[in-house]
């Protein structure tokens, strides 16, 4: 198989990839990051901080979390599902339609 879809048991889908490391830094570092922020938001939670500053903080998470979100959504279009079509397995298209469909609620 290849290194988009080897079988194992970590996750729902049963599959794994394996990332290059430039690829797998920038995710590892956004990660920490945003676990620094969520960190900040339960710190201003336990201080009383005013409500708004809270928000503006959730909000910042957010918005980590969708560019980690593209991040991982692009590298997945140019590995895994351009080499699903190439050797025409067209279950690589549904599976990222189901998957776009989920992320957009």
């Amino acid at each position: 198989m290849s290194e988009c879809c080897e079988r194992d048991i970590t996750g729902p889908s049963g599959k794994t990839k394996h990332r290059e490391s430039a690829e797998y830094r920038s995710l590892i570092n956004r990660l920490a990051r945003i676990e620094g922020q969520v960190r900040g938001v339960r710190r201003q939670v336990e201080s009383e901080a005013y409500c708004v500053d809270i928000l503006m903080q959730v909000s910042a998470i957010q918005a980590a979390l969708n560019a980690f979100s593209r991040e991982l959504l692009g590298s997945h279009i140019k590995t895994c599902v351009a080499e699903g079509i190439r050797k025409g397995d067209d279950e690589v298209v549904d599976e990222l339609v189901n998957m776009l469909q989920k992320l957009m609620k």
